[in-house]
């Protein structure tokens, strides 16, 4: 069983910066976080991936967040970050924490917070 917990959202001007925060809390230590990842989920959209991040360190980024955002990982801590620059309008959205656990291949989601951009 894996919780997750997001912080970090809030309202800021395009252009602006935010840092977003997941912090995994596992009941069973020999249960590992494969893959945490950030999903976003805008009013009427399907929620979409963000970026993600191995436990090996390899990271994938989806278009729109290339050269903008920035994920990473601290495996000691069970925490996933991601450092939002230049943001848009439409980069208004709600943020959700995913993690996926290995060997079961379980998806967790944290709760998700809101992300705002105004002009």
């Amino acid at each position: 069983q894996v919780q997750l917990k997001e912080s970090g959202g809030g309202l800021v001007r395009t252009g602006g910066s935010l840092r977003l925060s997941c912090r995994a809390s596992r009941s069973h230590s020999d249960v590992a976080i494969a893959l945490m990842s950030w999903y976003r989920q805008a009013p009427g959209n399907q929620r979409e991936l963000v970026a993600d991040c191995t436990r090996g360190d390899v990271r994938d980024y989806a278009e729109f967040a290339k050269g903008r955002f920035t994920i990473s990982r601290d495996m000691t801590e069970d925490t996933v970050t991601l450092e939002m620059n230049d943001l848009k309008v439409e980069d208004t959205a709600v943020y959700y924490c995913h993690g996926r656990t290995y060997p079961d291949l379980r998806d967790y989601w944290g709760q998700g917070t809101q992300v705002t951009v105004v002009s």
